[in-house]
């Protein structure tokens, strides 16, 4: 069978022999993801059209203003999952604590947390910006059996069995890797169905591109801004381009298929960043690693950070390898 008709419900099969914990349950967990994403594309793509865009009128446990989209996307992820009966439990980044799943089905007996940021950039939705999905999948640490606790979802990245994000852009995208390396799959809108169009996917280990919000260069530590100062001035070489999207499945995206590195450091009024431990350093730490890059905190590997809180924030630097390590040699 030729690589581009592959499914993604057919691949998951393929490979579901490579996955530590094989019983089915994963994949069924996959395919729910799969069909809760090509629900919110759909709605995605109605924006301007019906009444989806702008703020909700309320704040995330962030304090952030709720887009429509990120309730919408929330709630579809959520109803999907508890609907199938696949996790036993949910953290969002939209919700104050986590959901417990204990369905007519006895759902406690299962094995499997998840947690997501349902629509990542969901701000830029009004302008037409690409946005995203990200998720993180764990084996549960407490007792099958029993209610789910929060140590089940307070797990170091490196215990993660998935993760994965769905880019809503030109096109959808599903991004994700069970510890095997990292696959693609673009949605046929004719045809409903995810194929596999970008298969193995490897981030160069050097780059061209640095992403970060440099309004913000003031407030960073002097050791970040040696280095975008080296970015822009290396005489070795062509200066490297920069290339900021604010929406950060769109850019760290982006620098795994060109190669480049990803920055949101800490700030003075912001010293721990902005972006959430769990729900979108994690994921996206292990599929830069699994596809040959790296991700540090910029004092230690982010897979390797204890968390302490549901909505913990940290700085992040990911992308290519050699473009991490020249970074950490300045901090």
């Amino acid at each position: 069978m030729e690589q581009r008709f592959i499914t993604l419900g057919e691949f998951i099969i393929k490979k579901q022999e490579h996955f530590a914990y094989s019983s089915g349950e994963l994949s069924r967990l996959m395919n729910s993801i799969r069909l809760a994403s090509k629900i919110v594309a759909q709605k995605v793509n109605q924006a301007g059209l019906v009444d989806i865009t702008g703020a909700f009128g309320s704040e995330n446990i962030q304090g952030e203003e709720q887009q429509k989209l990120d309730v919408f996307a929330n709630d579809v992820f959520i109803q999907t999952l508890i609907n199938r009966e696949i996790v036993c439990g949910i953290a969002s980044e939209e919700n104050d604590e986590f959901i417990t799943i204990s369905g007519p089905n006895n759902c406690n007996s299962n094995k499997y947390v998840l947690l997501m940021d349902p629509l990542d950039g969901s701000s830029n939705i009004d302008v037409n910006v690409s946005v995203g999905t990200i998720f993180s999948v764990y084996r549960r640490i407490s007792e099958v059996g029993t209610p789910v606790t929060q140590a089940d979802f307070l797990q170091k990245g490196i215990n993660q069995v998935a993760a994965g994000y769905v880019i809503y852009g030109s096109s959808t995208m599903l991004v994700y890797t069970t510890g095997n390396g990292v696959n693609g799959f673009t949605l046929d809108p004719s045809l409903g169905t995810f194929f596999l169009s970008h298969p193995d996917m490897k981030i160069s280990e050097d780059g061209g591109i640095f992403s970060v919000n440099e309004g913000n260069f003031n407030q960073f530590d002097q050791g970040v801004k040696d280095y975008l100062d080296f970015c822009k001035d290396d005489t070795s070489k062509k200066p490297y381009s920069a290339r900021y999207i604010g929406s950060l499945v769109a850019d760290v995206h982006r620098n795994i298929l060109k190669g480049g590195i990803y920055m949101y450091p800490g700030t003075i009024s912001k010293p721990n960043g902005k972006l959430r431990l769990l729900y979108e350093c994690n994921p996206f730490a292990m599929i830069i690693e699994q596809a040959g890059g790296k991700a540090t905190d910029g004092h230690q590997r982010i897979l390797e950070i204890e968390p302490t809180e549901l909505h913990q924030r940290v700085p992040i630097f990911c992308g290519s390898k050699n473009m991490v390590e020249k970074l950490e040699s300045f901090l």
